[in-house]
């Protein structure tokens, strides 16, 4: 089991399209993702639950991935999730 405190840096948080997309990304792997936000947790995969949280931009959310692949899942997932730092970095 990985555990990690990520910032959500996306534009609109995880809110409609980018919900939908972080949950299209999650459901790509075998490990169990969940997502905790001010001690909620809720199942990583499942559109209803993520969007429960109402993660803001520039929130910090716990990501917890366990399974085979969670150390892929979560480099990936936290890539997501900081997909506008990584794009401002390149542009540098």
């Amino acid at each position: 089991m990985v555990e990690k405190k990520v910032i959500v840096y996306l534009k609109q948080g995880l809110q409609a399209r980018n919900a939908i997309q972080f949950i299209q990304k999650t459901s790509s792997f075998n490990s169990e993702v969940s997502l905790i936000k001010q001690g909620k947790l809720v199942n990583g995969k499942s559109i209803m639950g993520v969007m429960s949280l109402a993660i803001r931009h520039e929130e910090e959310v716990t990501l917890l991935i366990n399974g085979k692949d969670e150390e892929q899942a979560m480099n990936t997932i936290e890539r997501l999730l900081n997909r506008h730092v990584y794009h401002e970095k390149k542009l540098q």
